[in-house]
């Protein structure tokens, strides 16, 4: 009797579960929390309204095709075209999301007085974020090389321009943001991506030479990550502050450094001190890449006559390249993300518009600055994992 249960409860097993979970997580948010939210203007919270009473019913019915779909999916053979078909229909529910969002807002928006406001509500975020988990899922489960993840994020990009230029999305508040900032917005993701380069070039100029320092004196080793550890502790806020004193002072006391933009607000303290944060990923990874490379690989370079340096750049840094951009990976995406705080002092980027947002208790002003920053991070992250891959298909043995 236990044995036939237990062959019954295996054969109705998903093969697959995070697609049935992805779809169960998505039906609660549907029925439980409001995909959109209306309020009177834009300073008051919105009150929520469900997706089946916001949007048109034509998105409902798609919704739930698209989960039907993918919940059948998790049950059947995995196949390598059974993955294909529900990364198909995983960016169908993502973009029929996006849609019903923007038409949610026209209904709601054309039935309130001009001074509403129609947010996105916690329900879209959740169907938002479970379609696409369930396209990057399948894509995983498919072994989608770079060229077919590329192919689906320039579709699913080009699909959210043509729904933007066609006016699908003019209801929304978030829309109504940036079409106030839409001339200064370009000029705060510049500065950001700014920031968050002139920042990682002088981490990796000073990380590298001192993980090799330690690598070749091993009781250097202790201390050097004690201090950097001790330094990740500090909070950012509270080292913003701390640099701005010294460096005040130093502006005065040098004016051609003060003629230059040094001071104890702007660029230059939140540069420091994302240089700061970023030593420690840095030489943490290039001290694991390089002692983990092979000591038979050295000694048959050595074996044939190269020098130190020679077997260095042409032996360690190569069969080391796939573990140290996996650091320059968490570097990057954590300095885009601490670059934000820096526009309390001043440096400007996509913080300000965040905390812009939190002044005026708009919370559709605080996601015009997020997500420029949520998806530098997930594309710097994307570029650098293939980055990583290829390296590491170069120099595989």
């Amino acid at each position: 009797m236990i044995s036939a249960v237990s062959l019954w409860a295996w054969r109705i097993a998903p093969r697959n579960p995070v697609l049935p979970s992805l779809v169960a997580v998505a039906l609660l948010a549907a029925s439980g929390t409001g995909f959109v939210a209306l309020a009177p203007n834009r300073l008051v919270s919105g009150r929520p309204i469900p997706l089946l009473q916001a949007a048109p019913p034509s998105v409902g019915a798609a919704l739930a095709i698209c989960g039907v779909l993918l919940f059948a999916a998790g049950f059947a053979a995995p196949r390598r075209a059974l993955h294909y078909a529900a990364a198909v229909v995983a960016g169908t529910a993502l973009l029929t999301v996006l849609a019903g969002a923007g038409h949610a807002a026209a209904m709601e928006a054309a039935a309130a007085s001009g001074l509403a406001r129609v947010s996105l509500g916690a329900g879209f975020w959740v169907l938002f974020g479970c379609a696409a988990l369930a396209l990057v899922d399948a894509l995983q489960r498919a072994e989608a090389n770079a060229a077919v993840r590329l192919c689906a994020i320039a579709l699913a990009a080009a699909s959210f321009v043509v729904m933007a230029r066609s006016g699908v999305f003019e209801a929304l508040s978030l829309a109504r943001e940036y079409r106030i900032r839409r001339d200064t917005l370009g000029g705060d993701l510049v500065r950001h991506v700014e920031l968050v380069a002139a920042a990682i070039g002088p981490a990796v100029l000073v990380g590298v030479p001192l993980a090799l320092a330690a690598l070749r004196r091993p009781r250097f080793e202790t201390p050097l990550f004690a201090v950097l550890n001790l330094l990740q502790t500090v909070p950012s806020i509270a080292l913003f502050g701390l640099l701005i004193v010294p460096l005040s002072a130093l502006a005065i006391a040098v004016p051609a450094l003060g003629a230059l933009g040094v001071g104890g607000v702007g660029p230059a303290p939140a540069i420091i001190a994302l240089v700061v944060y970023a030593l420690l990923p840095v030489a943490r990874s290039t001290l694991a890449g390089i002692a983990g490379v092979s000591p038979a690989a050295v000694d048959a370079a050595r074996g044939i006559g190269m020098t130190r340096r020679q077997v260095f750049w042409f032996v360690q840094v190569p069969l080391a390249s796939p573990v140290l951009l996996a650091g320059l990976r968490v570097v990057t995406v954590q300095t885009i993300g601490l670059a934000v705080v820096a526009a309390l002092i001043g440096a400007g980027g996509l913080g300000t518009l965040v905390f812009q947002g939190l002044g005026q208790y708009a919370a559709d002003l605080v996601l015009l600055g997020a997500l420029p920053a949520i998806g530098l991070a997930l594309a710097a992250d994307f570029l650098l994992r293939l980055l990583a891959a290829a390296v590491q298909r170069r120099y595989a043995p």
